[in-house]
């Protein structure tokens, strides 16, 4: 078997030390120095032997190796720290990585005791080369990410940021997986299902006392300011919450955050309610019943996100003016007819909602109004931690059930233009009318856009010749590539004059059947190019070139 790339290579170091809470460069240090043993999937090891209880055939392939060199690196801090090593002995604060002492403890290898059934034996290695692989790595993820290396004076926001999350804890299911999270690390356990037992948490049936988790995890995140002593792991699992709370993609990202926000700032982050908040308007059409208190709520959830100031100019940008009112306060006819136009108007206003909806805060405490008026609760609180429970609803609710947020309904089509134009495209559109292929197809969801009228007109010519084709061979094209702007086809290796260029040519396979059998057939009809890839079997090629031509690539 082929060795892995660098990248793949590093993509089992992350997930390793992500589990084990260790610094993912002394991983990819091992490896570099050790190379060895050689390994049944082609590659070569970290210096991972069989020990205890862990067999060869656990060890012989490179995940095994990077899984059990994380284990094995953990237990030795273990023990180190069990011996009086302290966090500055094992991390050096001033150039933010494990210290030189360190470094050399582990070239001198490890042998995990009788009693670890997770860890294996490291082999020792040349310290000096060690050390060198392992700031090789550091300059390459630090300097491609522009992050600080001195982690350690990440430590006061680290624990600010926990001191806040108790008295924000929502009990989310994402918020509950974060605390986990940083609980397993700061153990250093290997499963949640370790961490919950080692908390005396009950769990019968396999089903957890969510309670007594919650109450566990609380208490342990209070303690934590109290206990942290700056060793590599507690910092990790900081890291690791910081990171899984704030929902962010990645270790970076946490540290970036931590750096550029104020961890001490309320913790309120509404933006974990706005699926509730769009389920909720979502549902409002098929529940409102044309009454004054759901009209009131309506229209003021429209005035709040309009930033009118005051419910009467509200109501005459919905069509019921002061004047018209009390005009005819005493003709109920009338007034009847304006309170359908304004109910009509709402609606209108409502369903589009959550095709407008951008997040801001202005428009958030429109829709937070709105849910507190018509479920008539007394303080903006109340609504908000109504929409809380919405969301713990939604996390488990089967997607048939009432719970669950509906399916979004995508607003009506425009009308079509009498010609396409750079300047009218609609994505969902098709290109000819009644036709199969979309302007979002030809666009790449419109990351391709055309840049003049001359290749709106190249794609609609080839959109008419593909569709004739479809037709013939009677089942679906899947597209593959469309138009290509000149520096995306010098990219992909098209030729310097491809028709993809131009917009007239597609690429694209037909389920089922071979790029052979689309050029036979088509191959007495097609009027333009038509094409197929030896090294893509399933792959065809038509364009709409002015003169016949065949060829295979």
């Amino acid at each position: 078997m082929a060795e892995l790339v660098p990248d793949q290579r590093n993509y089992y170091y992350l997930i390793e030390a992500e589990r084990a809470g260790i610094h993912k460069p002394i991983l990819a240090g091992l490896y570099a120095v050790h190379q060895s043993p050689r390994l049944m999937d082609g590659e070569t090891g970290l210096g991972i032997s069989a020990a205890n209880k862990v067999p060869v055939d656990q060890v012989n392939t490179l995940p095994e190796q990077v899984q059990y060199a994380a284990n094995t690196l953990r237990s030795l801090t273990s023990t180190l720290t069990a011996n009086g090593w302290n966090g500055g002995d094992l991390w050096d604060a001033a150039k933010g990585r494990y210290s030189d002492r360190f470094i050399e403890r582990i070239a001198e290898g490890y042998m995990p005791s009788a009693s670890d059934d997770n860890s294996a034996r490291l082999e020792s290695c040349n310290a000096e080369k060690l050390l060198a692989a392992y700031l090789e790595d550091i300059g390459y993820d630090y300097g491609a990410q522009q992050l600080p290396h001195n982690l350690v004076e990440l430590d006061d926001e680290l624990l600010a940021f926990a001191e806040r999350i108790a008295p924000n804890y929502g009990h989310l299911d994402f918020q509950r997986e974060s605390l986990l999270e940083a609980a397993r690390l700061w153990r250093k356990l290997d499963s949640h299902r370790s961490t919950i037992e080692a908390m005396n948490v009950p769990i019968t049936h396999d089903v957890v006392d969510e309670s007594a988790l919650d109450k566990g995890l609380t208490d342990f995140i209070r303690q934590v300011s109290r206990f942290y002593s700056g060793y590599p792991h507690q910092r990790e699992a900081l890291l690791r919450l910081t990171q899984l709370w704030k929902q962010l993609d990645s270790r970076e990202e946490a540290i970036e955050w931590l750096r550029t926000s104020d961890p001490r700032a309320e913790e309120t982050n509404l933006q974990i309610v706005d699926p509730a908040l769009i389920a909720f308007v979502q549902r409002v059409p098929d529940n409102y019943q044309g009454d004054g208190y759901g009209r009131f709520a309506l229209t003021e959830t429209y005035r709040m996100w309009k930033g009118l100031d005051s419910r009467p100019t509200a109501l005459s940008e919905l069509g019921a003016t002061p004047q018209f009112l009390a005009a005819n306060k005493d003709n109920p006819t009338a007034l009847a007819e304006a309170a359908q136009r304004v109910d009509e108007a709402l609606l209108d206003f409502i369903e589009g909602l959550p095709g407008v909806y951008k997040e801001t805060e202005e428009q958030r405490e429109a829709l937070i109004r709105l849910v507190q008026i018509w479920r008539k609760l007394d303080r903006r609180v109340d609504a908000i931690q109504s929409l809380f429970d919405d969301v713990r609803r939604m996390t488990r609710a089967n997607r048939d059930s009432i719970e669950a947020p509906p399916a979004p309904k995508p607003p009506p089509l425009p009308p079509r233009p009498t010609r396409w134009t750079p300047y009218n495209i609609q994505l969902d559109a098709s290109i000819v009318l009644n036709g199969n292929f979309t302007w979002a197809e030809a666009t790449r969801g419109g990351t391709r856009m055309p840049p003049n009228q001359a290749t709106v007109d190249g794609m609609i010519r080839i959109a008419g010749l593909a569709q004739q084709a479809r037709d013939r061979i009677g089942r679906p094209f899947h597209i593959t590539s469309w138009y290509r702007p000149p520096d995306i086809n010098r990219q992909v290796g098209g030729a310097s004059n491809s028709r993809h260029i131009v917009g007239d040519a597609i690429d694209f396979y037909v389920d089922g059947l071979s790029g052979d059998q689309i050029y036979w057939a088509l191959d007495p009809w097609w009027p333009g190019g038509l094409g197929r890839y030896t090294r893509f079997p399933s792959l065809s090629h038509l364009d709409a070139r002015g003169y016949r031509a065949r060829w295979r690539h």
